[in-house]
């Protein structure tokens, strides 16, 4: 129904997992990590390698919550911000298992977990897994400048999370379960500030939240919480600005991935998280396990995307938004 897919047998959280880097082991999330390495390099030689390392853990980490191993899953959808999903692809070389790479920038996630989702639902998996993951240092080399160069962050920047989060998926188990998911359209109001990607990526959060309330026909106050990311301080207030403007009122509910992960006041992250791994492992270090323990009943986790590249942001092209929509509950 409209861009929303609804369904009748839909797939259980299975397991999940979450690994971060030195700065997430300092923020309010710590303690729901599966690990947590003061070490970035994570024992490797480049930071290619060392998300790849960290991603390898994760996937690890998430099998062993579901006492399976690798030959259990049947199909995996995963990527990251690296070029040609590098750390991904060598992660997937290790593992072995069936591998759809994605590329929704911080969005990844959430359009991991929806394909996931789709083909655990549709019979065409048993088990599928998403796993997304994000390097500080991988994505600022290669989206902005070395990291000797030392260039002054502007306020509406936000921080490149050192993190990962997978999740696995099964035809049957007691939740929660995904219900629906809604895959965005993308947008594009003009914004070219890549330092201001919460800018960029506000619309596509508002027109996804629109059209899933617009096909669902239900009513915000039926949901716990929607978490977006990462849009952080400057896209969160965008985005609500947005719904409200359409009759869609989130403000009492609404709580973005960016802002979670970090404490804005003690560390310097600028405008909050971001980065594919961060609303990746929010949702497996904070989303999940509130669901798991009954503390939330329905979430809307909506994970929002800058689809611009290095060449596009030197070309002084405006940067492409898009957000896609996971609705997850307990019964």
């Amino acid at each position: 129904m409209g861009d929303t897919l609804f369904f009748e047998r839909p797939a259980s959280v299975m397991g999940y997992a979450s690994v971060g880097g030195k700065r997430e082991a300092e923020g309010p999330l710590a303690e729901g990590f599966d690990l947590l390495e003061t070490d970035t390099t994570f024992g490797e030689k480049t930071w290619e390698q060392s998300e790849s390392r960290m991603q390898t853990l994760c996937a690890e980490l998430a099998l062993r919550r579901c006492g399976i191993d690798a030959a259990g899953v049947d199909l995996l959808f995963g990527g990251d911000l690296e070029n040609q999903c590098t750390a991904s692809n060598y992660t997937m070389r290790g593992l072995g298992i069936p591998f759809v790479g994605l590329y929704s920038a911080c969005a990844t996630m959430a359009e991991g977990l929806a394909l996931a989702a789709c083909f655990v639902a549709g019979g065409l998996a048993r088990r599928a897994m998403a796993l997304t993951s994000s390097h500080f240092c991988a994505a600022e080399r290669q989206f902005r400048f070395p990291l000797e160069y030392g260039g002054k962050r502007t306020p509406t920047s936000q921080w490149t999370a050192t993190a990962a989060g997978g999740v696995v998926l099964s035809a049957d188990g007691a939740g929660p379960y995904l219900r629906a998911v809604t895959f965005g359209r993308v947008t594009d109001l003009g914004i070219k500030d890549t330092n201001n990607m919460g800018a960029a990526m506000a619309p596509a959060a508002a027109s996804t939240l629109l059209a899933y309330f617009r096909d669902s026909g239900r009513d915000p106050e039926e949901f716990d919480r929607i978490y977006t990311g990462d849009l952080g301080a400057v896209g969160s207030a965008l985005a609500m600005q947005l719904c409200e403007r359409e009759g869609l009122r989130l403000e009492k509910i609404h709580e973005d991935c960016g802002l979670l992960l970090y404490d804005r006041g003690r560390q310097q992250v600028g405008a909050g998280g971001s980065g594919a791994g961060c609303s990746a492992a929010v949702l497996c270090s904070h989303i999940l396990p509130q669901l798991k323990a009954g503390a939330l009943q329905r979430v809307l986790f909506v994970a929002t995307g800058a689809l611009m590249s290095p060449t596009t942001a030197l070309q002084k092209e405006s940067i492409p938004g898009i957000a896609h929509l996971v609705a997850i509950e307990n019964a």
